[in-house]
């Protein structure tokens, strides 16, 4: 898998600094300045410490099974072009390299929806998918069964938290509706159905 992140931080050598010190013991396997610059950090082959506790389909284990890009970003404005396109780039290399479908480059709070927000609702996730490099939903599908189709598209009841139906459509919408608000709707079902249909993940034990 390949899991996105933003890092939350007043700048990209900030978050280096951060990511590179081992007091820290938190890091990824690249990080993307505002203008397009790449850092390489840790080898893809091995493991980095960017997702923490969550699960996405049967990976339990996110950390051991992905590699983790961290966005220059607060979350709070939109990512910007050279950003995007430095990603895309990346991107692409890695799903070539080991084989990831677009289904599973996800976002962060998409394995951890009690504890993570990004990257967030700026993040253009369709454009990414019209490159290829992941997915969104097609229009005209019908509504089913909300809750079983987030599991069977790779969401995972959370473990912890009070409310994790809310969590859950918290979470995808974020992704996929980051406009919505209310109650669970027929757009929310039909997105969800959709999804699920087209790229239903393998609950069996993966390696990315």
């Amino acid at each position: 898998m390949v899991v996105l992140h933003y890092t939350a931080m007043v700048s990209a050598e900030a978050a280096l600094a951060r990511l590179c010190d081992p007091v820290a013991e938190v890091s990824a396997h690249y990080l993307i300045c505002e203008k397009g610059r790449v850092w390489r950090m840790v080898d893809e082959a091995a493991r980095a410490w960017h997702a923490g506790a969550g699960q996405w389909g049967a990976v339990t284990d996110v950390n051991s099974r992905s590699v983790g890009i961290e966005l220059a970003n607060c979350g709070d404005h939109p990512f910007p072009e050279p950003q995007i396109v430095a990603l895309e780039g990346l991107l692409a290399g890695i799903l070539a390299r080991w084989d990831i479908a677009p289904e599973r480059v996800i976002g962060h709070s998409d394995m951890a929806p009690t504890r993570k927000f990004d990257p967030g609702a700026r993040f253009d996730w369709r454009r990414l998918a019209l490159g290829g490099l992941s997915v969104w939903p097609q229009s005209g599908a019908v509504a089913g069964d909300f809750w079983t189709d987030l599991e069977r598209f790779g969401y995972a009841w959370p473990q912890d938290g009070e409310n994790p139906q809310a969590q859950l459509l918290a979470a995808f919408r974020l992704r996929f509706r980051p406009w919505a608000r209310g109650p669970l709707a027929d757009q929310d079902r039909a997105i969800a159905h959709d999804l699920a249909n087209r790229f239903p993940v393998d609950h069996r034990p993966t390696s990315a």
